[in-house]
């Protein structure tokens, strides 16, 4: 059986911290290439210098790993789909499955979107899989507060438990 390629698509985040946690996942699970997609930052600055926050958490990961930048994530999605790569990302929606009952057998890219507002509708129509971690604690049962984003986990931490399960690692 040949080796499926793994793909991410880091769109929108904010934190650069949050990049390289998820550049050094990706380097421990096999992910050929990351697409930084909107005003995601990058491993390298407009002058090609290092950008300190990704070189601390992602360890090595940002010059090891193939990435490209593309600010419409739409684009990138389009382009896999007809190289045949299946798109999954990981929100909170309505239309999710459990994490845990997805199974992949093509090429295969994740998608992350922004930590606090996620990954937009417009995305999310697009994919062919969305899959949610289920959250069980307080302010992930209290859909009512005010503060978004606490009822999910941080979308660096997100990732690396979702390949690790969906990947079978």
């Amino acid at each position: 059986m040949r080796k499926r390629n793994i793909y991410l698509i880091l769109n929108d985040i904010r934190s650069a911290h949050n990049v390289g946690s998820m550049f050094r996942t990706a380097d421990t699970v096999g992910i050929k290439r990351i697409f930084l997609t909107g005003y995601t930052p990058r491993p390298v600055d407009r002058f090609n210098r290092p950008v300190k926050e990704i070189a601390k958490t992602a360890l090595g990961a940002e010059k090891t790993i193939s990435w490209e930048h593309e600010l419409d994530v739409l684009k990138v999605i389009q382009n896999l789909k007809k190289e045949k790569v299946e798109i999954i990302a990981l929100e909170q929606s309505p239309k999710a499955v459990d994490y845990k009952k997805v199974k992949i057998k093509n090429d295969t890219a994740f998608i992350v979107g922004n930590e606090v507002l996620g990954i937009s509708e417009e995305i999310i129509k697009v994919v062919d899989v969305v899959a949610e971690i289920p959250m069980q604690g307080k302010l992930a049962r209290d859909r009512s507060s005010d503060d978004k984003g606490k009822e999910s986990l941080n979308v660096s931490v997100a990732l690396g438990v979702a390949l690790f399960r969906i990947l079978d690692i």
